[in-house]
């Protein structure tokens, strides 16, 4: 059903595209804006943490900040005697931080006596304005929902407009290759390119098998949005249903954007860019010129060799729906993955995280602007990695974003017997070791953890059939023998899921998102019995 809600929605997007449109950005007004913000980081975090979460009297942080004595007055004080960075580490060990289970609503948090509910909107900025719906990728979990707004967009769109012209990929002929909504990715992308007066000509979208029809709410929002838009001037294509067996026609729209253009630019999930390079090595297409804008996984070694291999150069992207870039790739990168942390917007800091008997950094997230979707403070998200200064003198780096991330990973883990399995160690086995001994490629073999009948955690490695006849019992002894030959806590668990045969093989092709990512790590369903049974250790956690 449509209601007023939606009508009024539908309206506020109307109305403010198009002063959205009016003033396009240029580079010059672009680096203006980005030297701005980054000299003014410090002023601009506390004029968030004023309105946003001093003024707000729902904000989840006020408890957290006043337990820790920490008035509005306070926070001022410390930001500008001690620096941005340096305050939130404070904070951190105050307690003012929300850890990634916390935050998702997934656990309860407990400070002490203070036991705080959050949900998925406890974090909302308060002062938006919801323009359209979409919802978050839900890698770890369901999706959630997740407001949009066209002042969030525009506020993005100087600094793609920068990093694009460094990667040298601005003026390239495009196609996207994501979903309609909710998945907001190709949208947000049109509009962004549309802020600079520029286009993306081919929208392809993934039709993913056995994910469920569009609810009719965001088919009817996609329809007003394309509509209005064009109404607008802004050039929006057709969405074209892309099987992923038929990503050979992505190939060939980009081999021939490069004989009429002298190159093209692609966005899609990494897995998803590898589909296209293989597509286009079966089908003898040359894709020399092209550029892989990939995100929403890690770009590893082995993908960005699979892309290579067909011509094309990969750039990643670092991106989270709440928060917009996190990384932008460095066109001088030493690691496929390295990324200059975007600190216009956001500052990062770390703290150790236990997973399983590993100790990592994950990253702490904490938004600066006040067009921010979510309000961030000290909140863990679901990755770690290292930071370090930069030093490979690209535009990005000149353009202020000095610090770059690398080895960018997820900590959810893997866990079968009370075996933790470190999800960078399964990548380099799943995309590297078992397609270098069997056949295949990258996207032929993945992990799946799922709960059988009895409740027992089984870990199931899925093998596409094109990868052909293998021993199922040298694969397994391949996978053990290469997690026995990793770190320590890595090699334990290979030992102990070795003893307890938890490790079994399934021909099945592997399982990919809604948005077409294929996760090495995918955990399957579980019985209601197991359910129960891991919401109770949580609880007693």
């Amino acid at each position: 059903m449509i209601g007023l809600g939606h009508l009024r929605m539908y309206a506020r997007f109307a109305l403010g595209l198009r002063g959205f449109l009016a003033e396009p950005t240029t580079i010059e007004v672009a680096r203006s804006l980005l030297a701005a913000r980054l000299a003014n980081r410090d002023e601009s975090f506390l004029k968030v943490a004023e309105r946003g979460i001093y003024g707000h009297a729902g904000s989840p942080y006020l408890p957290l900040l006043r337990r820790a004595g920490c008035e509005l007055g306070d926070l001022q004080r410390m930001v500008r005697a001690d620096g941005l960075e340096p305050t939130l580490a404070t904070l951190r060990c105050s307690g003012v931080y929300f850890s990634f289970e916390e935050w998702k609503g997934r656990r309860p948090v407990v400070r002490g006596d203070l036991e705080l509910g959050v949900d998925a909107h406890s974090f909302d900025n308060p002062h938006l304005s919801k323009v359209y719906e979409g919802s978050t990728g839900g890698s770890t979990g369901v999706g959630t929902r997740l407001a949009l707004d066209l002042d969030d967009i525009a506020a993005r769109a100087p600094i793609t407009l920068l990093a694009q012209k460094a990667q040298g990929v601005l003026d390239l002929p495009r196609a996207t290759v994501f979903g309609r909504l909710p998945d907001p990715t190709a949208i947000n992308s049109i509009l962004g390119m549309a802020r600079s007066g520029r286009r993306i000509d081919r929208w392809f979208c993934p039709v993913i098998d056995g994910v469920r029809p569009t609810p009719i709410q965001y088919r009817v929002t996609h329809h007003y949005v394309v509509r209005v838009g064009r109404w607008l001037g802004v050039a929006v294509p057709d969405p074209e249903p892309l099987p992923l067996n038929e990503t050979v026609r992505v190939a060939r729209w980009a081999a021939q954007a490069c004989r009429e253009h002298g190159g093209a630019a692609i966005s899609s999930s990494a897995s998803m860019a590898v589909r296209i390079a293989t597509a286009a090595r079966e089908a003898d297409i040359d894709l020399t010129g092209v550029v892989m804008m990939s995100g929403g996984e890690p770009l590893t070694q082995a993908k960005a060799e699979a892309i290579a291999a067909s011509g094309a150069r990969a750039i990643p992207s670092y991106h989270m729906s709440e928060v917009g870039a996190i990384g932008r790739g460095c066109p001088r990168a030493t690691d496929p993955n390295d990324q200059h942390f975007q600190s216009d917007h956001l500052a990062l800091i770390q703290a150790p995280r236990s997973v399983g008997s590993f100790e990592v950094q994950a990253f702490l997230l904490t938004t600066l602007l006040p067009t921010a979707k979510r309000i961030l403070l000290n909140v863990e998200i679901d990755d770690y990695g290292t930071v370090e200064p930069s030093s490979c003198g690209c535009p990005l780096e000149t353009y202020g974003f000095d610090r770059v991330l690398r080895h960018i990973r997820s900590f959810s883990k893997l866990t079968a017997e009370g075996v933790t399995l470190v999800g960078s160690e399964m990548e380099h086995i799943l995309e590297s070791v078992l397609p270098a001994r069997f056949g295949g490629t990258p996207l032929d073999y993945q992990l799946m953890e799922e709960e059988d009948s009895a409740g027992l955690t089984r870990v199931v490695l899925i093998i596409a059939p094109r990868v052909g006849f293998v021993d199922e019992g040298a694969v397994i002894e391949a996978v053990l023998t290469a997690l026995r030959g990793a770190s320590l806590g890595t090699a334990v668990g290979g030992g102990l899921l070795s003893a307890a045969g938890s490790l079994r093989v399934r021909r099945a092709e592997p399982i990919v998102t809604a948005r077409g990512k294929l996760l090495p790590l995918h955990l399957g369903q579980r019985t209601p019995q197991a359910l129960s049974r891991v919401e109770g250790e949580v609880r007693a956690s």
